[in-house]
């Protein structure tokens, strides 16, 4: 099995920049498309970013697409969230999250993620 463990939020000011980064073990990532997910109070959760480990293509949301990045460094098993401009709205708790994926493509396939961090706090005020 994968385990996931998300770290890097806080508080922070409508504006500031955040990174979040997410650190795999119990296994390689190799293969896999490894996503940022959050989830606020009330609302559904969100898929945000995915990228895939074998070629680094990446797909984003169009809420936070030109504001968020997501990159990995599949020796160290991390995977990263670079988050700009951060807005009240982006206030939720984020998770990284992984499934096999062997043809490259990491767009959708959300019941597929099986493994799960166990999320960080995001605050923006």
């Amino acid at each position: 099995d994968v385990q996931l463990v998300e770290s890097g939020g806080g508080s922070v000011a409508t504006g500031d920049s955040l990174k979040l980064s997410c650190e795999a073990s119990g296994g390689t990532i190799n293969e896999k498309c490894l996503g940022w997910f959050r989830q606020a109070p009330g609302r559904e959760r969100e898929a945000l970013a995915s990228i895939y480990t074998g070629d680094g293509i990446t797909t984003y949301a169009d809420s936070v697409k030109g504001r968020f990045t997501i990159s990995r460094d599949n020796a160290k098993s991390m995977v990263y969230l670079h988050m700009n401009a951060l807005q009240l709205n982006d206030t939720a708790k984020y998770y990284c999250a992984a499934r096999f994926e062997f043809y490259g493509n990491c767009d959708g396939w959300e019941e597929k993620y099986i493994y799960w961090g166990q999320g960080t706090q995001v605050t923006v005020s």
